[in-house]
């Protein structure tokens, strides 16, 4: 942790000057600037059981991007090893309150003010908040789990903030405790970053499974939006094989009553790119440590994706006027493949 926290407070002569097109630092004093409310956000969260897929990078550089759409972003550290943190430079002691006092807030202390979520908001970039990770989360399980209403205490809190924010994303961690728990109770959608190969295929399945479970009994309005490739490697046949089998799968459930029914695999897919790799040890974003890379070039067109859709579905509810939002349900190419893989593991 110690190493973690010096690559992540490097000193600004060791650090990569931001290239041309790069995201912005926030500067000045926090609140300089009052907030537009936002009447309704887009709540994701970025979910994988396993670590090491790319689940921390796409937060952040998707997170940056979609800020450097003059979209209010807030990020939310779910995960104890605190990477979306690390990979933004950001040193947890800046805020007043941590992520890990906030979630042990009584709902009364949050309702009466006592225990204020704007404190524990550390602002990063342009239109880039963050509610950062710090070494305590890793004891919150076991202090949550005999709390009341343990398993909303983050939505408690992000009931607070949220309409200072047109997207949140909350990176949960790389296991199916309570802390993932709480960010899955708290988003609206689960957008699940993972590398195109047949292991990561079945977890895919569980994984499904799992956000069914927790949206008939915590958040029924829960729903996978979809997937985003990692480190992919689009000549490999086995990856294309694999990708086809999911497209086919998704095409498959759109007749589904399932939390996966409007899921689509999210194109282009992020390419493997060693600077994706270099630029977190920097505490930089990709598009501040090499703008112009693949890496970059993909993750800004993943954003620029999501926040057209979010687009589409706030004019479909101004046309609908008076009805209850709903969530986005994207169209999909689908190119043809047999979906056994994914399907044998959720049915």
């Amino acid at each position: 942790m110690a190493e973690a926290r010096r690559l992540s407070s490097r000193s600004a002569s060791e650090q990569k000057p931001p290239d041309d097109g790069a995201v912005p630092r926030q500067s000045g004093a926090r609140g300089a600037a009052a907030p537009k409310h936002h009447p309704v956000s887009r709540l994701v969260a970025f979910m994988n059981q396993k670590g090491g897929v790319g689940k921390s990078t796409s937060v952040v550089n998707i997170g940056a991007a979609i800020a450097a759409e003059g979209r209010s972003t807030l990020i939310v550290d779910l995960d104890p090893q605190g990477h979306a943190s690390l990979h933004l430079g950001i040193d947890p002691a800046g805020a007043e309150l941590n992520l890990y006092e906030l979630l042990l807030a009584s709902p009364e202390d949050l309702s009466t003010g006592a225990v204020d979520p704007n404190r524990a908001v550390i602002p990063s970039r342009t239109n880039l908040d963050v509610l950062a990770s710090t070494v305590d989360l890793a004891a919150a399980e076991a202090e949550l789990a005999d709390l009341p209403a343990r398993e909303r205490r983050l939505s408690d809190a992000l009931r607070v903030i949220r309409s200072r924010y047109e997207f949140i994303l909350i990176d949960c961690p790389p296991s199916l405790g309570l802390l993932t728990l709480n960010g899955l109770a708290a988003a609206r959608e689960v957008i699940v970053p993972m590398q195109a190969h047949f292991l990561a295929l079945q977890g895919l399945g569980r994984l499904l499974e799992t956000v069914q479970m927790i949206g008939a009994g915590v958040n029924p309005k829960l729903r996978v939006s979809g997937v985003i490739l990692c480190m992919h490697d689009e000549s490999s046949k086995h990856a294309r094989e694999v990708v086809a089998d999911m497209e086919k799968f998704f095409e498959e459930s759109r007749a589904r009553a399932c939390a996966w029914s409007g899921a689509r695999v999210y194109r282009p897919a992020v390419r493997r790119n060693i600077k994706l790799a270099e630029c977190p040890s920097f505490g930089q974003t990709i598009f501040e440590y090499a703008p112009s890379c693949p890496g970059a070039m993909d993750y800004r067109a993943i954003a620029g994706e999501m926040v057209a859709e979010w687009d589409r579905m706030l004019a479909r509810r101004e046309v609908a006027a008076g009805m209850p939002a709903v969530q986005p349900v994207p169209t999909v190419t689908v190119r043809p493949a047999s979906a056994s893989a994914v399907r044998g593991a959720v049915d």
